[in-house]
């Protein structure tokens, strides 16, 4: 009878091989692994950013229009607008430490054909962040606001015409210039 018994000398020397080859297959992985981590390069490149930002400025009013209605000047002596507070939004970048002004002036007086009233009788109070009060006049442009470097402001202006006998009956009116300056 024939057995395929492997006898315990070759079986120790195949293990004993085995283990060889799996040690040797084990540290040559290393080493390679080795080089590969000591022979890998690093480049860097950099790359460079710009963003321009020029000044700007954007006004919005909430109505184009201002309209005082007739009163008795006995029992109102300052005619408000009727429309309300004119609501305003100035934006303007600019140079930090820059002035940013709001101003406005009349084309002229109020008219109606040849009779005039003073603009100068156009008077408003202000509310918000750098706004302020004024009288209009139609030879220089009146602050209406001022702020230092970039932002948005909003605030209001609620005008008053004052009222008086002696004008003379008609419809009159003047136009308004609102100037925004960002330098």
């Amino acid at each position: 009878m024939k057995t395929d018994a492997t006898p315990a000398s070759e079986t120790a020397g195949r293990r004993h091989r085995d283990g060889r080859v799996r040690a040797g297959l084990t540290a040559a992985a290393i080493v390679l692994l080795l080089g590969v981590v000591m022979h890998a390069a690093s480049l860097s490149r950099t790359a460079t950013a710009t963003a321009t930002v020029t000044a700007l400025a954007k006004l919005t009013l909430s109505s184009t229009t201002l309209a005082f209605p007739d009163a008795d000047p006995d029992s109102v002596p300052n005619v408000a607008a009727s429309g309300g507070p004119l609501t305003i939004t100035a934006k303007a970048r600019t140079t930090i430490g820059s002035t940013v002004t709001l101003a406005v002036v009349a084309t002229n007086d109020l008219r109606s054909g040849l009779d005039v009233i003073p603009v100068t009788q156009m008077r408003w109070t202000s509310t918000g962040t750098g706004y302020i009060a004024g009288t209009m006049s139609r030879t220089s442009a009146q602050v209406v606001g001022s702020w230092v470097s970039s932002g948005a402001w909003t605030g209001t202006q609620s005008y008053t015409l004052a009222n008086s006998w002696t004008y003379a009956t008609g419809t009159y009116s003047t136009t308004l210039t609102y100037t925004l300056t960002a330098p």
